[in-house]
């Protein structure tokens, strides 16, 4: 592994493979906490769920420290692609970020992306500059078709949102990896820290968790948790892991060296 393991999106480097978001947690306070404890630099804000219509009220944007984290907007609550470029727009007249976490849901019961206006919505913020992070179905092919617009990452799944279910979609994940031109950050499903770690091994980039966090019953330590699994992840992917047998293979072997 190289002394210089950067982690770079569209010319930015960060120190941190986590990325956070800042939904679910029951209070503020306790945010604060676990993002501290994550280490993380990169944290989303859904930007359509702030109340922005009283200017003289706090916003969970003011209870971030913007001197510290990379606030990256997410268009969580857009059905359609025309709803995502409008949140986008809010997003960077609000935090002056040209940057996108572009999430086009539909379906309020699963939670899956929709890939068709995700391609419509990535193609309009392309054109208008923007750095777009696209939140995508483990789909290869999809996820090539982004990367040739011009997307600074690709985002698939693990498994649907909240659910901690983990690396549902391992097998297409571990496809993208391989032929991704761009960061690769695996995004929703993640549960724990073993989850992260595993998809820190398949050669994923970095690790985008909300729900395992602030829903944990200790979210401060599951933070430091996943901090934590995902820098193993990472270390074991370079360190490269034995093959795996169909029989035992002896630490110790009995055969002494011909001389």
């Amino acid at each position: 592994m190289s002394a210089d393991d950067a982690f770079v999106i569209a010319g930015r480097r960060f120190g941190s493979r986590l990325m956070v978001g800042t939904g679910k947690y029951r209070d503020a306070a306790e945010m604060r906490v676990a993002l501290e404890a994550s280490g993380a630099e990169v944290v989303t804000v859904a930007i359509g769920r702030l109340n922005l219509d009283r200017p003289g009220e706090r916003t969970l944007l003011d209870e971030i420290d913007w001197s510290r984290y990379f606030v990256l907007p997410n268009t969580a609550g857009a059905r359609t692609a025309e709803e995502a470029v409008r949140i986008a727009r809010l997003g960077r007249a609000v935090t002056g970020s040209d940057w996108v976490k572009l999430e086009v849901i539909p379906d309020p019961t699963y939670l899956l992306p929709d890939p068709v206006d995700t391609l419509e919505a990535a193609r309009e913020l392309l054109d208008e500059g923007f750095v777009v992070l696209p939140y995508i179905h483990a789909d290869p092919v999809l996820a090539k078709r982004l990367e040739a617009m011009g997307t600074a990452t690709v985002m698939p799944l693990g498994s649907p949102i909240g659910s901690g279910q983990g690396l549902r979609n391992r097998a297409s994940i571990e496809l993208i990896v391989a032929q991704a031109g761009v960061p690769v950050v695996v995004d929703a499903g993640i549960g724990s820290a073993a989850d992260a770690a595993e998809a820190m091994e398949l050669g994923a980039d970095a690790c985008l968790v909300n729900t395992a966090i602030a829903q944990a019953r200790d979210p401060e330590l599951m933070a430091h948790a996943i901090r934590l699994g995902v820098e193993a992840g990472r270390k074991a992917y370079h360190a490269g892991r034995i093959p795996v047998r169909a029989h035992a293979s002896a630490s110790s072997p009995l055969e002494r060296a011909v001389r």
